[in-house]
């Protein structure tokens, strides 16, 4: 009989905790929980306030215990916020064999070349990702293991945080009785989920709009080579409607949800909403319009500035791809075609069955991971895979 193995994402947001169980049995697989429950002690992405986390947790997987009869044990955790860094970075080392074969010994001295950055104290190295190997000046390669040469070069992407805001995600996913089988940065599960090898081949940008924070990772001939997490989201259009129409934010939500688009184009009318026993608001679908097509816009030109710091604003083959909740507001497809000229899709999260939700990508691509990492175990990784996957907590 196939060996039965649950894989737990745990997506921790600013206003949602997202978490994802899946079945393993074999190579099928099924979705067996999939809940969001209210955030608390999390602010723009960061975790300040671990101990209300800890305990909102400890809640949300009692409650999954009693409606599922599933108790994930390890979950593969996100990590988000603006404090997080991507750097590119350069080691050079001389192979050590006398014959000139490279060896992984080699491979691991230069990647280590690469990592030896100057960081302030409060902050760390958690990933580092190779990108591309020279070897006597030859670029373009990606595996120089048994290869021969002299001088060996490792083109790295570091990825980084600020260590106080990593250490509370640690102490709150683990005081709440979960041990992390791996933190990933929410861009990167993101990806995971939502882009192929082929879009990744030829160039792509990945846009996961999210309540406080958009994150964005950029991939050519396969290696991610930016990766970003801006502080602003699509609560700022919310709270913007709850302003002008003078009305709570929950409000707000539900009028953006309901009736909001990024381009209106019809005549302008005047809407009747009634929620809940206050008076009726009533407000003009064009103004409502425009505050999210402002808003959205906000949030491309920033991401249109990161894009041009890498000379990727134009020369994306792929296009680009818009995923998370911020993503399903109707004709944001159209929004990103106008203002990036490029090809543009929504993100929905591939390899989880009956799942297409863009606000689960974050999610579903840390079960993708997981199942991932299971298949290493047992295929024995290679040096590639464990350099990859550094930044690994366990309980003592």
């Amino acid at each position: 009989m196939a060996k039965k193995s649950l894989i737990c994402g745990l997506d921790i947001g600013t206003f949602k905790i997202k978490i994802l169980g899946i079945l393993k049995k074999g190579e099928d697989l099924e979705v067996v929980f999939q809940f969001e429950e209210k955030s608390e002690g999390v602010r723009k992405g960061v975790v300040v306030d671990p101990e209300r986390l800890s305990q909102i947790l400890k809640e949300f997987f009692l409650k999954i215990k009693k409606d599922t009869g599933f108790s994930p044990n390890s979950v593969f955790c996100n990590i988000d916020g603006a404090h997080l860094f991507s750097l590119l970075s350069r080691g050079v080392i001389v192979v050590s064999r006398a014959d000139q074969k490279i060896s992984e010994e080699d491979v691991q001295r230069v990647i280590q070349a690469a990592q030896a950055v100057s960081l302030s104290s409060n902050k760390e190295v958690f990933e580092t990702i190779p990108i591309e190997f020279s070897i006597d000046g030859e670029k373009g390669v990606k595996d120089p293991v048994g290869l021969g040469g002299v001088k060996l070069e490792a083109d790295v992407l570091i990825l980084g945080g600020f260590s106080p805001y990593i250490r509370n995600l640690e102490k709150a996913v683990l005081n709440s009785g979960l041990e992390i089988a791996d933190v990933i940065p929410s861009p990167l599960a993101a990806s995971k989920s939502c882009l192929t090898q082929k879009q990744k081949e030829l160039g792509v940008a990945l846009i996961d709009i999210g309540a406080a924070t958009t994150g964005l990772s950029v991939f050519k001939d396969e290696d991610l080579i930016q990766m970003i997490i801006l502080p602003i989201g699509s609560a700022e259009i919310t709270n913007e409607i709850a302003i002008n129409l003078k009305t709570d934010v929950e409000i707000a939500e539900k009028i953006k949800t309901e009736f909001g688009t990024c381009l209106f184009k019809g005549k302008d009318k005047r809407e009747r909403i009634e929620i809940g026993e206050e008076e009726p608001l009533i407000f003009s679908l064009r103004s409502l319009n425009r505050v999210i097509e402002k808003g959205i816009l906000r949030i491309f030109f920033e991401v249109e500035k990161e894009l041009k710091k890498i000379s990727k604003e134009k020369f994306l083959p792929a296009g680009i791809v818009l995923t998370g909740g911020g993503a399903k507001v109707p004709k944001i497809q159209d929004l990103a075609k106008r203002k990036f000229k490029l090809p543009v899709k929504i993100g929905r999260p591939k390899g989880i069955p009956g799942l297409d939700d863009p606000s689960f990508s974050v999610a579903s691509g840390l079960v993708l991971e997981g199942i991932e990492t299971e298949k290493e175990k047992v295929l024995e990784p290679g040096f590639f895979s464990r350099i990859k996957r550094v930044f690994k907590i366990f309980l003592p």
